[in-house]
């Protein structure tokens, strides 16, 4: 397993820590501190904001869990992988892609996500 690969399933894995004191460790030892996290609903600049989003999706979908729909492609300091929301082995109830910038030091600068599969 990559280091990248590693990095992107923590990443997954902080979606679906539901005890707010776990996550935010994971956040903290995956995250830089100037970190931000894009999408089409929402904009989240640094830890406590990505904490946020992430509790606030915890919520708006109870029962789901996050999980990766592939391998993850990267190079240099970029990432891309697909994600599925799903409850266990489900159907994805959406469907998204996210692109990676990571720091020099190998944790995540940047997430941009992209949705591809919604709830009406």
């Amino acid at each position: 397993m990559s280091d990248v690969q590693e990095l992107v399933e923590r990443y997954i894995a902080t979606w679906n820590e539901q005890d707010p004191a776990r996550r935010r460790a994971a956040i903290d030892a995956i995250w830089t501190e100037d970190a931000s996290y894009v999408d089409p609903m929402v904009v989240a600049e640094g830890r406590d904001a990505i904490d946020a989003t992430i509790a606030a999706v915890r919520q708006q979908f109870p029962g789901l869990s996050f999980r990766l729909g592939g391998a993850v492609d990267a190079h240099h300091h970029l990432a891309r992988f697909t994600w599925e929301l799903a409850e266990g082995d489900g159907e994805a109830v959406v469907v998204g892609f996210d692109v990676a910038v990571l720091a020099e030091d190998g944790r995540l600068r940047t997430v941009h996500g992209f949705l591809d599969k919604v709830p009406a």
